[in-house]
């Protein structure tokens, strides 16, 4: 599968190194150029591009780049990505460091909501809560009684699925955590969040989250 990646700090570089030896084809791109990408470009065998060459063609889009950089991103990022793109979004909202985003903080707006409505696309919430160093280290095969599950939340039931698959063929388990507008229950601050369990903490992480920001969560 062709996969675009951009961002390729702690969780985009560690998804390019395993998704590459799971054999699939990846473009990776930061805010600096593809210059500055060739040690992981040699490492692991993706092909380093400009941000803008990152979706071309792309079956599968992993956008993981801070929150506040989203509204930066070209415009029309995705239009030469492959037809039924399936978009990734890793993000959180940190006030401290992505600002005052009112849509969010005040509206109760989710910030893959957000950051759908910025890429004029769909996305499917997935790795937002995992430790970028588990990518490499926790795959374990199916049914394994110490693998890790993920939460995953869409409103396209078919990308949503992609993305499942791609997460079980990493050597995790899932979780459907609900739609976009469900995707707060697995926010910064929540039980789920860096929940190093299977399906079932997963699930009774989900559900036992409340909607309420911690006290330090302002901006």
């Amino acid at each position: 599968m062709k996969i675009g990646i951009v961002g390729a700090g702690n969780i985009g570089g560690n998804l390019t190194r395993r998704l590459t030896a799971l054999g699939h084809d990846v473009y990776v791109a930061n805010s600096r150029g593809p210059q500055t990408l060739t040690a992981l470009a040699e490492e692991t065998g993706a092909t380093p591009v400009s941000v803008e060459e990152a979706p071309r063609g792309a079956e599968v889009v992993v956008v993981t780049i801070p929150l506040k950089a989203i509204p930066d991103l070209p415009s029309g990022l995705l239009d030469q990505a492959a037809d039924g793109v399936t978009v990734i979004d890793t993000g959180n909202y940190y006030p401290q460091r992505d600002g005052r985003i009112a849509a969010i903080l005040d509206e109760g707006l989710t910030e893959s909501r957000w950051t759908a409505q910025h890429l004029g696309h769909t996305v499917v919430k997935a790795f937002n809560g995992t430790y970028a160093q588990d990518i490499l280290d926790r795959p374990r095969p199916a049914g394994a009684p110490d693998r890790i599950a993920l939460p995953v939340a869409a409103d396209d039931a078919r990308a949503k699925q992609v993305v499942r698959a791609l997460i079980e063929e990493l050597g995790f388990d899932t979780v459907d955590s609900g739609t976009l507008d469900d995707s707060w229950r697995q926010q910064p601050g929540t039980p789920v969040y860096g929940l190093r369990e299977g399906v079932d903490g997963v699930t009774k992480a989900l559900a036992e989250a409340s909607r309420e920001r911690t006290p330090d969560f302002t901006a």
